[in-house]
């Protein structure tokens, strides 16, 4: 399956997750009204059990979902998890960092945020969030020990599949749907841990006694929906992770990889286990590897054999064997391997060049859709030049909190000297002069003669750095940059981009939750909005050439509706006129959306070249819509 069917498989199996716990939860308040109507024969009382049951359930995932709002970091901040910061000088966290971003480089998403299990030494793994601009990727210490390069940067793209296949938000909604379940065996166990000293200052035994009765079947019908909600929650979790595995291999191009962590974490004691500290079994269908005791239904990942052998048909039980006892003398060490194998980071080798403006795009429109976060080979050599084409210092300045803002804000400030003026003073009126100043020198000293290419990439590398600062700095910051846009009162291609970009990853890392969603409209019901788009792409790529543009258009509208005659009309507000395209065509379900990048890349490509203002408007569109996009250009 390509991204969008993963998509519109991951959308079927939310709305079946739903089916089935509307109906556990039924069954779960049933139950409940039948011992209250064998017990009281009231019908008052059996409404009023029920509606009391709903409550506890329904309140208890509400809670549980809410303190969840924060998204990927506060579910590996609960666990435990050690931030690491994007200037780390530990050997073990720079590789970590430099394989997740040359992953999310190839795969054109954002990088997420990196934790550590500093305390568990077995290997696993897991990601979180409700989508791309809040996911947390979270590793174990015996991974960074254990694992060598290849065999991390496989692992990372296992976990990478699952924030690009929808499977984080339907994790976390299973969290709080098994959490409200949860609430009525917590109650029932606390009214009985309580009912002794009740008992004891109470004269009416027979009251008591009933409490305590209520209580305990409150705990065994509990305690038998969560057991089925699990059930529920493995059998999905089993088979996700197949086909994550399957978009592993897809990234990396290195079954082997994958089957390598594998290998170490079947013959290795301590496997892939983690503390059963408390609130840890609740991201057991989360996690790279199984992390506790289960098996058979209750499992949350097929067995490790047979996960080995879809990757290595060859692997047998002897051969393991022959590991186990290997690793029980000498256990691996993951860097070690790396300098066995003449491994080394990414942007250690020289890059190749950077693709000019006017380079192809490579394959046709269905070909390019099919790379939707799957990224090929080229992609991530691609990713290698970007990483290794960029200046050092720049990208340090890039990933630190103290210094993100300043380098998205010299991406703004224009050559000329009175309207890069100007721009300070707004800058300086809404974010303190020195910001304002500290932009400047960054764009007098580090931006000049960046190549056109690199400017999104270096806003990537940004990101994260800039959604840890406190919300009202966000808030100011955003207002500045729209600010710093529209101070000459016209907005460039990239201008539009890069503020588009900036308000798309941090609202939606504000605010996880409410972005956390599969479209399901039609395409036709989005007609205007496709016009619109098309026509805005097409201009773009054909400056003062309306016939040109005309034609792209055309070729785009072919793709996406057929069957409709709109004619060409560049918008007057020009490119901010997608300004109000954004929300009707991010709803659209995922099979129109891969029809929309088709025709996307229809208009892009018909002349068979591509300007860097068509490359930067094609991945923000992707971006905003949800689809990321791996590098198209050849060299």
């Amino acid at each position: 399956m390509n991204f969008f069917e993963h998509q519109e498989a991951a959308r079927r199996s939310s709305t079946r997750l739903v089916l089935l716990f509307t109906l556990a939860v039924a069954a779960i308040v049933g139950a409940v009204d039948v011992v209250v109507w064998l017990a009281s024969g009231s019908v008052e009382a059996v409404v009023a059990a029920s509606l009391l049951t709903g409550a506890v359930i329904g309140l208890g995932s509400l809670y549980r979902i809410a303190s969840l709002r924060g998204g990927g970091a506060a579910v590996a901040a609960q666990l435990g998890g050690t931030w690491v910061p994007e200037d780390t000088r530990d050997p073990a966290l720079r590789r970590l960092r430099n394989v997740v971003e040359e992953v999310a480089i190839a795969s054109g998403v954002p990088v997420p945020r990196l934790f550590v299990l500093e305390q568990e030494a077995g290997i696993n793994a897991f990601a979180a969030g409700y989508g791309t601009a809040d996911a947390a990727i979270a590793v174990t210490r015996g991974a960074l020990d254990r694992l060598n390069r290849d065999e991390l940067q496989a692992v990372i793209a296992h976990e990478f599949s699952h924030i690009l296949n929808g499977d984080m938000r339907l994790n976390i909604r299973l969290m709080g749907v098994l959490f409200g379940i949860m609430m009525l065996s917590l109650i029932g166990q606390r009214i009985l841990l309580h009912a002794p000293s009740v008992r004891g200052r109470n004269s009416n035994a027979s009251a008591v006694l009933a409490v305590m009765l209520a209580a305990l079947v409150a705990i065994v019908i509990g305690s038998l929906g969560v057991f089925f909600g699990r059930l529920i929650q493995a059998a999905v979790s089993r088979q996700r992770e197949y086909l994550a595995d399957a978009s592993a291999v897809q990234f990396t191009r290195q079954p082997a990889a994958l089957a390598g962590a594998l290998k170490k974490i079947a013959g290795l004691h301590a496997g892939a286990r983690l503390e059963d500290r408390a609130g840890a079994g609740e991201v057991a269908h989360m996690l790279f590897a199984q992390g506790f005791h289960l098996a058979g239904w209750m499992a949350t990942h097929p067995p490790l054999l047979e996960r080995i052998r879809r990757l290595d048909p060859s692997f047998d039980a002897r051969q393991l064997q022959a590991l186990q006892a290997r690793w029980a003398a000498t256990p691996p060490d993951g860097m070690a391997e790396d300098l066995a194998l003449g491994l080394v980071a990414a942007g250690d080798a020289r890059p190749p060049p950077l693709p000019a403006a006017g380079a192809e795009v490579e394959g046709a429109p269905p070909t390019v859709a099919r790379q939707v976060a799957a990224p090929a080979d080229d992609d991530y050599d691609h990713a290698h030049a970007l990483a290794a084409s960029l200046d050092p210092e720049l990208c340090a300045l890039a990933r630190r909190r103290d210094s993100a803002m300043a380098v998205l804000a010299a991406l703004l400030l224009e050559a000329d000297p009175e309207l890069a003026g100007r721009q300070r003073a707004l800058l300086a009126e809404r974010c303190g002069p020195a910001l304002a100043e500290q932009a400047q020198a960054v764009h007098e000293r580090r931006l000049a003669g960046l190549h056109p290419m690199l400017r999104l990439p270096l806003a990537a590398r940004a990101f994260p750095a800039l959604r840890q600062r406190p919300r009202p700095e966000l808030d100011a910051f955003l207002a500045a940059a729209d600010a710093m846009v529209h101070a000459d009162g016209r907005v460039s291609v990239f201008e539009y981009c890069l503020g588009r970009l900036l308000q798309v990853q941090v609202r939606e890392a504000l605010d996880p939750a409410r972005h956390a969603r599969f479209g399901r409209r039609k395409a036709p019901g989005v007609r205007a909005e496709f016009a619109t788009l098309l026509a805005v792409l097409a201009e773009a790529g054909h400056p003062g050439d309306p016939d040109g543009a005309r034609r792209a258009y055309l070729a785009g509208l072919q793709r996406v509706l057929p069957r409709d005659h709109l004619p060409y009309a560049p918008p007057a507000a020009g490119v901010q006129a997608l300004d109000v395209v954004w929300e009707p065509l991010d709803a659209l379900a995922p099979p129109a959306k891969q029809v929309l990048v088709e025709a996307l890349v229809d208009a892009v490509s018909h002349d068979g070249r591509v300007t860097v203002a068509e490359a930067e408007l094609l991945r923000t569109v992707c971006a905003v819509l949800h689809c990321p996009l791996p590098a198209l250009l050849s060299h």
